[in-house]
C-alpha cells in the first residue's frame, strides 16, 4: 500500500506540471509584454503554442509510451521539461521563449499518458482512488497556478514561473528512476504515428490563428485563411484514409451526439479561458493590481471550480449528467451576463461574485460534459473519446487566446472587456441550447 502511494505521488508530481504551467502564465503576460516589447496579440502566442503543442504531443506520447515503455517516456518527458524550464529564463528573444514553451508542452504531454499507463497496469486494488488522487494533482495545480504565478512574478519576475519547475522536476526524476516499474517495451512502428496528419493539423491551426489575429489590423492576412482552408481540407482528406488517424474524422461524422459534445466543450473552454487569461491582464493593466494581488483574486475563479466539482459529481451519481450539464451552462451564461454589469465604479466584491459564478460553472461543465460523453460511447472506445475530449479543451483554449489577442491588442479597458463578454455570451447561448438538446441518461440509486 505504501509503495502504491509513493507510485501515485511520483506520477502525480509529473502530471501536475502541464496544468500548472498552462495556468501560471496568465499572471506573467503583462511582465512579458513589457520585457519583450510585445502587443497582447504577440503575447497570446504563449498561450496558443502551449496548447497547440499539447494537442499534438499528448496522443503521440501515448503511442510512444506503448512502444518504448511508460517509464522511459515518463522520464524523457521530465528531462525535456527540465531543459525547457532551465533555458527559458535566458531567452535572448521572444521566438526563443516561444520555442521553450512549445518544448515545455511537448515534454509535459508525455507525463499524463505514460503515467496513466503505469497506474492501469500496476495498481489493481484501489485504482479508482488512485485516479481520483491524480485528478486532484491536476485540478489543484491548474486552479492555484495563477496564485502561485502571481506570487513568483511579484517576488522576482516572469522567469520565476519557469525556474520553480526545476526543483520539482529534479525530485520527480529521482523518484521516477527509483519508484516506477520498468515495464514492458513494444516495437517501434512509425506508421502507427500519423506524422503527416499531425503536421497538417499544426499548419492549418497556425494559419487560422494568424488570420484571426490580423482581423483588427489594416492588412488582414487572407493568405493565412486560404492556407487554413486548403491545408485543413487536406488534413480531413488524409485522416479519413489513414489506418491510424491523428483525429478519427470518420468517427466524428457518424457519432452525432458525441461530436456535438466535443463542439460544446470547445465553446465552453473558449469562454472560460477568455476569462482565465483575460482577467489577470485586465486586473493588472486596467485596475492596477499587483501580480500577487491578481493571483489571489483569481482564486475566486479557479478555486470555486475545484469546490463545485464534487457537488456536480454527487448530482451526476443521483440524476445523471444532463442536469449538472444544464446547471453548468446556465451558470456560465449568468456569469457572462453579470460581467456586463461590472463598470469602473463597481467594487471588487462584485467582480469576485461574478468570478465565483464563472468558476462554479467550470466545475460543473468539466465533469458533466465528460460524463455525458462517456454515456454516448462504448466502453472499448473510452480511450479514443478521452483523447478527442482533451483535444476539444486544447482547441477551445487556442481560440480563446486568439479572441483575446484580437480584442485586447490595441487597447485594453472596460469597454473591451465588455466586448469579450458580449462575444462569449453568444457562445454561452449555444452551449445552453446544446445542453437541452443532448439526450440524458438518468441514473437511479437505491
Amino acid at each position: 500500500m505504501k509503495k502504491s502511494g509513493l507510485l501515485v505521488f511520483t506520477i502525480g508530481l509529473g502530471i501536475m506540471i502541464n496544468p500548472l504551467n498552462s495556468s501560471m502564465i496568465s499572471v506573467a503576460l503583462t511582465h512579458l509584454q513589457h520585457d519583450f516589447s510585445l502587443t497582447f496579440a504577440d503575447a497570446s502566442w504563449l498561450i496558443s503554442i502551449f496548447y497547440l503543442a499539447s494537442a499534438a504531443g499528448q496522443p503521440v506520447m501515448g503511442k510512444l509510451s506503448d512502444m518504448f515503455g511508460a517509464k522511459k517516456v515518463f522520464m524523457t518527458g521530465l528531462v525535456i521539461v527540465f531543459t525547457a524550464c532551465a533555458l527559458a529564463p535566458f531567452s535572448p528573444h521572444y521566438i526563443f521563449l516561444l520555442g521553450c514553451r512549445a518544448l515545455q508542452a511537448i515534454g509535459s504531454s508525455a507525463l499524463f499518458p505514460s503515467g496513466m499507463s503505469i497506474v492501469r497496469e500496476y495498481i489493481t486494488e484501489g485504482q479508482g482512488r488512485a485516479l481520483g488522487t491524480l485528478s486532484i494533482f491536476s485540478n489543484t495545480s491548474a486552479a492555484f497556478g495563477p496564485s502561485i504565478g502571481g506570487f513568483l512574478v511579484a517576488s522576482w519576475s516572469w522567469f520565476a514561473i519557469f525556474l520553480i519547475n526545476v526543483p520539482i522536476i529534479m525530485i520527480g526524476i529521482i523518484l521516477a528512476w527509483k519508484v516506477l516499474p520498468n515495464g514492458k517495451s513494444g516495437t517501434f512502428r512509425l506508421k502507427k504515428i500519423d506524422v503527416i496528419g499531425i503536421g497538417l493539423f499544426i499548419i492549418s491551426i497556425v494559419g487560422l490563428i494568424l488570420f484571426l489575429l490580423s482581423l483588427d489590423q489594416e492588412h488582414i492576412r487572407w493568405w493565412a485563411l486560404i492556407m487554413f482552408l486548403i491545408v485543413g481540407s487536406g488534413f480531413v482528406f488524409h485522416e479519413t484514409r489513414h489506418p491510424e488517424p491523428f483525429i478519427n474524422i470518420n468517427r466524428l461524422i457518424h457519432s452525432h451526439n458525441e461530436t456535438i459534445i466535443y463542439v460544446q466543450f470547445v465553446f465552453i473552454n473558449l469562454v472560460y479561458y477568455c476569462y482565465f487569461f483575460g482577467f489577470p491582464t485586465f486586473l493588472q493593466q486596467v485596475k492596477g493590481y499587483s501580480e500577487e494581488h491578481t493571483g489571489l483574486i483569481m482564486l475566486a475563479l479557479a478555486g470555486l471550480s475545484v469546490v463545485s466539482s464534487p457537488i456536480a459529481g454527487r448530482i451526476i451519481d443521483k440524476y445523471g449528467a444532463k442536469l449538472p450539464m444544464i446547471i453548468g451552462a446556465f451558470l456560465l451564461l449568468i456569469g457572462t451576463g453579470l460581467l456586463l454589469t461590472y463598470h469602473e465604479t463597481s467594487p471588487l466584491s462584485w467582480f469576485l461574485v461574478i468570478m465565483a459564478v464563472l468558476g462554479m460553472s467550470n466545475g460543473f461543465n468539466n465533469i458533466a460534459t465528460q460524463t455525458a460523453l462517456y454515456d454516448q460511447v462504448d466502453a472499448q472506445d473510452t480511450g479514443t473519446a478521452s483523447g478527442l475530449f482533451q483535444m476539444s479543451r486544447y482547441f477551445g483554449s487556442i481560440l480563446s487566446g486568439s479572441l483575446l489577442g484580437i480584442v485586447f491588442n490595441r487597447h485594453l479597458d472596460q469597454a473591451h472587456l465588455h466586448l469579450v463578454a458580449i462575444i462569449c455570451f453568444v457562445f454561452c447561448v449555444v452551449v445552453t441550447l446544446i445542453s437541452f438538446k443532448l439526450p440524458g441518461k438518468v441514473r437511479t440509486t437505491k
